[in-house]
């Protein structure tokens, strides 16, 4: 039996639009209006040595110039990106019955602007950043007493190896869930700098 689907109105081409940053923007709100402690949740997909590994992780910005996370950079995910920066996101909205998927590359964000965001996450949140080598093997749970030990009551500052991680979208998918199967999917491909969307089959 198909699940229940709520789009009875066809989306395509004629009212996707021709900015896909505009129209991810839309149902981001709607998704946020519905479940905004989900709707940033997303897939990320790295690929190393013809190993593909996905993990869930938080987009924290997006804007036209890209998708934004924070991570170890010496993380697996952290390395795997700095060895290919080839990535994909996949965004799930399942009341809304949407998806997203992103394709592109990604890059580190300016220190400063990693500085700027670890300087608003909460003070435990800080340590932890300096507490755990993310992806290492360990004897034991991480404690947080060292690096309380460590900074005191000082002000923590950003660990050089902790930062955020922008994909630069090079293709978009919007998938919309309808009945019978007959899902909708628009793709937005970029060419000499401009989006043209696409219908494809479901």
């Amino acid at each position: 039996m198909d699940r229940p689907i709520h789009n009875e109105t066809p989306f395509g081409p004629a009212n996707a639009g021709i900015d896909p940053f505009a129209l991810f923007e839309q149902w981001f709100k709607t998704a946020m209006e519905t479940d905004p402690n989900n709707a940033a949740v997303m897939t990320l997909a790295t690929a190393f040595n013809n190993r593909p590994s996905a993990r869930m992780v938080l987009m924290k910005e997006h804007s036209p110039d890209g998708f934004v996370f924070y991570t170890n950079y010496e993380s697996r995910k952290g390395s795997e990106l700095a060895e290919n920066p080839k990535s994909a996101l996949v965004f799930w909205w399942p009341a809304q019955e949407r998806q997203v998927r992103i394709e592109g590359h990604t890059t580190r964000i300016s220190a400063e602007a990693s500085d700027a965001y670890f300087a608003t996450r909460p003070r435990d949140s800080q340590l932890s950043a300096w507490a755990s080598a993310q992806s290492s093997e360990i004897d034991e749970p991480i404690s947080l007493e060292a690096a309380k030990a460590k900074f005191k009551d000082d002000p923590i500052p950003r660990p050089c190896s902790w930062g955020g991680l922008q994909l630069v979208p090079e293709r978009f998918e919007f998938w919309q869930g309808r009945t019978s199967r007959l899902h909708d999917r628009i793709a937005f491909i970029q060419k000499n700098g401009q989006w043209s969307p696409r219908r494809l089959a479901p």
